[in-house]
């Protein structure tokens, strides 16, 4: 599904050059749920934003339905984002607006929706993550894990093949950390999404099909969260 490919990512600037990510390989299949974990500065939230392309890399390849994504700009790379759905730690709703309405907002922003097939949809989505009750409810009524499920509604309501938690559940006590992490295998496990999470913690990947662990820019260790 993606395919990374040699990617290297150096800052330059009026302070010493900074090479955070150097001869990165990887490759996610699809359906499966993947963890990057590593300590702080090991390189990890420079790979997210490479492989989103909120940062361009320096050099190498990030290959997704068989194009290069790194390559592409304007409305190419508007679509090929669409492929992928991004959770940070900060939950990034709009606290003026309802549970549903947040979820709601990427999908209105489409040309013509249709309002009842919006609807729709996000009734289909609160119930995917288990918040249908909250539909009215408005983010400082929310505890943080219900939050997060909020957000994880709302980037997947565009039907995104990837999904990326960006150290999603650190924030989280542990039964929040549980509820958001039980919403995200129930997605891979009825829906196929293909999970990334990104995180610090060995336990929080337990359950992966695959690790890829970070130090100094590099990946430096692969395999089953056994291995």
């Amino acid at each position: 599904m993606i395919t990374i490919s040699h990617l290297t990512k150096i800052f330059e600037g009026k302070g010493p050059r900074v090479t955070a990510l150097e001869d990165v390989n990887l490759e996610i299949g699809k359906g499966d749920i993947y963890g990057i974990i590593g300590m702080s500065g090991a390189g990890k939230s420079t790979l997210l934003r490479c492989l989103t392309l909120l940062e361009r890399p320096t050099s190498g390849q990030i290959m997704l339905a068989g194009q290069d994504i790194a390559s592409l700009s304007g409305a190419q790379l508007r679509a090929a984002r669409r492929g992928m759905g991004v959770v940070f730690q900060g939950y990034n709703l709009l606290m003026q607006k309802t549970v549903a309405e947040n979820v709601a907002f990427p999908l209105r922003l489409e040309k013509g929706y249709d309002k009842a097939a919006v609807q729709a949809r996000v009734a289909e989505l609160l119930a995917i993550v288990g918040l249908e009750d909250r539909a009215g409810a408005y983010p400082a009524q929310l505890s943080g894990g219900q939050k997060q499920r909020v957000a994880i509604a709302g980037v997947i309501a565009m039907r995104p093949d990837c999904l990326v938690l960006d150290e999603a559940t650190a924030m989280l006590d542990p039964i929040g950390r549980e509820k958001v992490m039980r919403t995200v295998h129930r997605l891979n496990d009825d829906y196929g999404i293909t999970v990334v999470q990104i995180t610090h913690y060995m336990e929080e990947v337990i359950d992966a099909d695959e690790v890829f662990v970070m130090d100094g820019g590099h990946i430096v260790m692969h395999g089953t969260p056994r291995e």
